[in-house]
């Protein structure tokens, strides 16, 4: 078995399904704007900050881990903020050598100083399109739009996704709290969006179990599952190793519905225990369409690089299956197909290829 050390994950070639924007900022960055706007944050500079966020997320009350964005959100109200957010996201993923990534965000979130829907998406966009010029193409970054699952205005947010899928935005998605909110009371947007031939994903499965799951895909016809953790629920391992599927995950593996696993954040919302005991290593043997994300990397205090660490010190991963789970992103994402293929087989195998060799001493 090779060694991967951090230092040769950290060189990987990855890709990105489920990064939350207002998640991911820098604690610097949250300090000065929040200085210029005159938002109070609940630490002075940016490693007391740092750490309060970590803090605040591990607490294990929701309430607690909901007000980091409070936060967050509060300093991404202007066009020049958003930008900022976005270009320092893009390098900061380019330098945890992400090579495509789908960044999420509420552009209903973002109004509160009188920007419109679509000055909040031109204004990231702006933010992305540069980052992705300083890194050289050695990234491609694209949007996808959130609604939020306790309001009123998913069918106006999918409408925006689709009107700007030829600047950026390649897909759609709802999240909040899920019990209580079930995805069906967005029928509607989920409807007009395969009417337009639209992507999308849903969050389900994470905080609430099958139901969640079984909603999003088969009354609103989700392309992928946000987590879909609790897909476990429908799996039974018997003493001698074996495992039997339920319909529904049964349906799931055999459709091959990716699923957009986070294992640091699963554990900080406790849908697992830790990521010894995390369902990806089970999901990932029984070949269910396996992705690894992050999340919100500034509230997990996490990177791709230390989510993939974390996978191989717990399951014993080696580079084949880092490679699997990259390839099976790529192949999961909202971009057109023989973008895909190109990033696969230009940058992906070619990437992980390099790695191995250098592992062989070839």
């Amino acid at each position: 078995m090779e060694e991967l050390t951090r230092e040769l994950i950290g060189r990987v070639p990855k890709v990105l399904l489920h990064d939350h924007l207002d998640g991911g900022l820098r604690p610097a960055t949250i300090v000065e704007l929040a200085s210029a706007s005159g938002h109070q944050l609940p630490a002075e500079g940016a490693e007391a900050l740092g750490r309060w966020f970590a803090e605040a997320a591990d607490s294990g009350s929701l309430e607690r881990y909901l007000e980091t964005f409070d936060h967050t959100v509060a300093v991404m109200q202007t066009a020049g903020n958003l930008t900022r957010v976005a270009r320092e996201c893009v390098e900061d993923l380019a330098a945890d050598g992400v090579v495509y990534a789908e960044v999420r965000y509420a552009p209903e979130q973002h109004l509160e100083e009188g920007l419109s829907l679509e000055e909040v998406v031109a204004a990231v966009q702006r933010g992305f399109d540069e980052g992705q010029e300083a890194a050289g193409g050695r990234i491609v970054v694209r949007q996808l739009l959130t609604a939020m699952r306790h309001q009123a205005r998913s069918r106006e947010i999918a409408e925006l996704a689709v009107g700007h899928r030829d600047d950026g935005v390649v897909g759609f998605d709802i999240a909040g709290a899920e019990a209580g909110y079930p995805p069906t009371r967005h029928l509607d947007a989920f409807e007009y969006l395969q009417r337009q031939n639209a992507h999308f994903t849903i969050h389900a499965g994470e905080a609430f179990g099958l139901p969640s799951i079984w909603e999003a895909i088969q009354w609103c016809g989700a392309d992928r599952l946000g987590h879909g953790v609790r897909i476990v629920d429908d799996i039974t391992v018997d003493l001698d190793g074996s495992a039997r599927l339920g319909r529904l995950a049964a349906y799931v593996r055999d459709k091959r519905i990716p699923l957009e696993l986070c294992p640091h954040s699963n554990v900080q919302t406790g849908a697992v225990a830790s990521i010894a005991e995390h369902p990806i290593g089970l999901l990932a043997d029984l070949r269910f369409r396996v992705t690894v994300n992050t999340d919100n990397r500034l509230m997990s205090s996490t990177s791709m690089t230390q989510e993939m660490a974390a996978l191989v010190e717990a399951f014993g991963w080696g580079l084949d299956d880092l490679q699997w789970v990259t390839v099976n992103a790529m192949k999961s994402a909202f971009l057109g197909f023989e973008e895909r293929l190109r990033i696969i087989n230009e940058v992906i195998k070619p990437g992980y290829a390099e790695i191995r060799a250098d592992l062989t001493g070839r």
